[in-house]
């Protein structure tokens, strides 16, 4: 596993380096792995000061949760290792109060041993100091003996010892509002994959390709039950359903909700499963109240993600809406209004898919012929994919198949349209809303400038009114893509088939399979070529054997014409 660190053996020192330079709020305890509050936001000694920690590979906790609204100090292990005793007392000691210090604690027996121990060190020194345990594990339940693993309900303790203590809340209050939120609160956790310790080889256990580990904790290990990938709703059904059972929670309840990213989870695949948590919990009478997604407490890269569901009432509800300024946790929580809208109106700019009048004759061939590109363009997706993912993005394939089905799907209105011109320019619309990146405008704009060159004509266009229109369409893709021959676009192939067309002296099939072949010569062409425009560009060199995608798909569609019309009446097409 590729690492962007210095040595193993540093990443925990340069961390904090890192961390505190980036950070005003924030300082170190020299020479020791403590982050504390700097100077100038330090609390105010009639005000318990709050002290957490553990082992490092969980980034941005602890050290992130360092700052006004929430933790005084974080004291940072080695990774997935308890802090020392040492580390622990001295973190104690350079952010106590008058008021005391509270401990907050994941239930590992490392961390509760040395914390604790630490914690009867500063007692013996005269420091009020007292200590809670979060133990919120739902998969395992209540079925170990070391009981319940401490998972990410600590960053919600954290939110809401963090606010009564900048209340002023005495320690036995502090400890009275967490605990009632700890008894309603429960965490369950899934893994697509394993983690990488910095320095090590393996990880502590692999998984197939469609394997996923329930249950897991956070520090590498194996979770509870392997189980086999599902979509993200059974997911969020999975995680959903063993919380509400684990604590009980009834029709009404009012909730907040957590889902956290192990630390290798991409925020489009987490916000998937924020959005199908929010409607199990919903579809079970649950109310959430507040809601949270993010890396919060991961597991170094680890591809996953947590679900935290605690009961509140109007008083929690108030702590985890107060200010935090803090690098990792948002600053204001807002309550959601169960009631309010969750879309706006869309603009009326396109013209709905609805079925019209009846079809011209010339309308309907254009459309047969439609079709089979449309198909070719379908069928090729996993083709245009592979060979885009060597020099591109790895969506060329993806974006033209989904705006060919869009277009497929509006037959009934196709059909419809009166002429030529107006059947491309609908065409050009779906296009233009379906296809993504470069390729969308692209060929929309194609399709735009032929409608416009067949604009007035009535019935079926003829041999020399297509190629006239390709050629306009050609030309404006490369006046507005900036694009030229020789530059590895799908203009090396898209200007030599309407090069093709427009030379032709006479017209029937075996004009347009003139043109596929000038479209597939073309397109081959860029492989010898250096990119200088479209996605290749990127890769330079790199991209040197490869044909450009987007100028194979566009030779693609000119042998579906070719094919169709090899089998029709040349001139009547």
């Amino acid at each position: 596993m590729k690492k962007i660190i210095n040595a193993p053996a540093a990443v925990i020192e340069d961390y904090i380096t890192g961390l505190v330079a980036a950070t005003p709020h924030l300082a170190r305890v020299q020479g020791l792995p403590i982050v504390v509050r700097s100077a100038a936001s330090k609390k105010q000694d009639d005000r318990v000061a709050l002290v957490s920690g553990g082992g490092s590979g969980h980034e941005p906790a602890h050290a992130g949760y360092v700052g006004r609204g929430m933790l005084d100090a974080a004291v940072l292990g080695p990774v997935f290792t308890s802090p020392s005793v040492d580390a622990v007392y001295a973190a104690i000691v350079a952010s106590a109060t008058t008021a005391g210090v509270l401990l907050i604690v994941k239930n590992y027996t490392g961390d509760r041993l040395n914390f604790g121990l630490a914690a009867e060190m500063a007692r013996a020194d005269g420091i009020p100091v007292e200590m809670i345990v979060v133990a919120d594990d739902a998969a395992l339940g209540d079925s170990s003996r070391a009981g319940r693993r401490g998972l990410t309900a600590t960053v919600l303790v954290h939110k809401i010892a963090g606010a009564a203590a900048e209340r002023g809340w005495s320690i036995p209050q502090i400890v009275a509002v967490v605990e009632r939120f700890l008894a309603g609160t429960a965490t369950m956790g899934v893994a697509l994959g394993p983690c990488y310790l910095p320095g090590a080889t393996t990880p502590n256990f692999t998984l197939g390709d469609t394997e996923i580990e329930w249950g897991l904790g956070i520090h590498g290990e194996a979770g509870s039950e392997l189980g086999t990938l599902v979509p993200s709703a059974d997911i969020a059904e999975r995680l959903v359903e063993t919380i509400v059972a684990d604590r009980a929670f009834t029709l009404g309840t009012e909730v907040v909700a957590l889902v956290n990213s192990l630390g290798g989870t991409p925020d489009l695949d987490l916000r998937i499963l924020h959005g199908d948590v929010l409607a199990a919990l919903s579809a079970r009478g649950l109310r959430v109240r507040m809601t949270w997604a993010g890396p919060f407490l991961t597991s170094l890269e680890m591809p996953g993600a947590s679900l935290t569901v605690g009961a509140v009432d109007a008083e929690l509800l108030e702590l985890l809406a107060d200010d935090a300024f803090v690098a990792a946790f948002p600053r204001t929580t807002a309550s959601l209004d169960a009631d309010r809208e969750l879309a706006v109106p869309a603009p009326d700019l396109f013209v709905a898919d609805t079925d019209g009048g009846a079809s011209s004759p010339a309308v309907a061939a254009i459309h047969r012929v439609a079709l089979q590109v449309l198909d070719a363009l379908i069928a090729a997706e996993g083709d245009l994919t592979d060979l885009d993912r060597q020099v591109g993005d790895g969506d060329l394939g993806t974006n033209l198949a989904r705006g060919a089905a869009a277009v497929v799907a509006a037959s009934a209105r196709l059909r419809t349209q009166p002429d030529a011109a107006r059947y491309l320019t609908a065409v050009s619309d779906i296009v233009r809303r379906e296809v993504g990146g470069t390729s969308g405008p692209l060929y929309s704009l194609l399709l735009l400038a032929m409608a416009e060159s067949l604009s007035g004509i009535d019935g079926a266009p003829s041999p020399a009114e297509w190629s006239a229109a390709l050629v306009a369409g050609s030309a404006r893709v490369r006046l507005v893509g900036g694009a030229a021959p020789g530059d590895s676009t799908m203009v090396d192939a898209l200007h030599p088939a309407a090069e093709s067309l427009a030379a032709a002296t006479a017209f029937g099939p075996e004009r347009s399979a003139d043109a596929a072949l000038a479209a597939r010569a073309g397109a081959e062409s860029t492989a010898v070529l250096t990119p200088s425009l479209g996605r290749s560009s990127y890769v330079g060199e790199r991209a040197v054997g490869i044909p450009d995608p987007g100028a194979i798909a566009v030779a693609l569609q000119f042998e579906a014409i070719a094919r169709v019309l090899a089998g029709a009446d040349g001139a009547s097409q």
